[in-house]
């Protein structure tokens, strides 16, 4: 029985995280959960597939027997822009994703000052108790979304710019190829 208790100890400080910080709590974590699936998803994509993608588009363009020729060349582009759209698929979600985690965290905050004012109407009086709850829950709701903001901003640009390398790369590729 310790051993479950044990196991079960980031499962009850994570519930008692979401009960501080209320119900939009809840919702920055879905957002967060969608973003970092597809943020893992991207760049399970640009580590094992893409290399693969890439090495049968230069085969294929090495394979050509005519690749100067105006024709050849948007054929060329159209490869180089199949595989851009490819690496990029997800990332206007990520990019979605950070502001809107911030203003989930604003919203927890307006919720949480509601509490608050709430509590001072209904004791009449300011209640010191009552009044922690709902600034707790303001101060968590807008921690959770800029946490999650500023690790998605960092993840979205990260995969930008390894997008906008291997394009560069590809574009390289193609044009040296004999």
């Amino acid at each position: 029985m310790p051993m479950l208790e044990s196991l079960l100890v980031p499962y009850r400080q994570f519930d008692e995280f979401l009960d501080l910080g209320g119900w939009v709590v809840g919702w920055i974590v879905l957002c967060a959960l969608v973003m970092w699936t597809l943020v893992l998803e991207r760049s399970w994509f640009l580590l094992r597939i893409y290399p693969q993608l890439r090495n049968d588009c230069v085969r294929e363009w090495r394979e050509r027997e005519e690749r100067t020729s105006w024709t050849a060349q948007r054929i060329r582009t159209a490869m180089v822009s199949e595989l851009r759209l490819a690496m990029e698929s997800g990332l206007p979600i990520i990019r979605v994703m950070v502001p809107m985690s911030p203003l989930l965290g604003l919203l927890g905050t307006v919720v949480g000052m509601l509490q608050v004012f709430d509590a001072m109407t209904a004791a009449r009086s300011a209640d010191t108790r009552a009044m922690a709850d709902g600034i707790s829950h303001a101060m968590i709701a807008t921690m959770a979304g800029l946490v999650v903001s500023l690790l998605g901003l960092f993840c979205a640009h990260l995969l930008g710019s390894r997008v906008k390398l291997e394009t560069a790369k590809l574009n390289d590729l193609l044009d040296a190829a004999p």
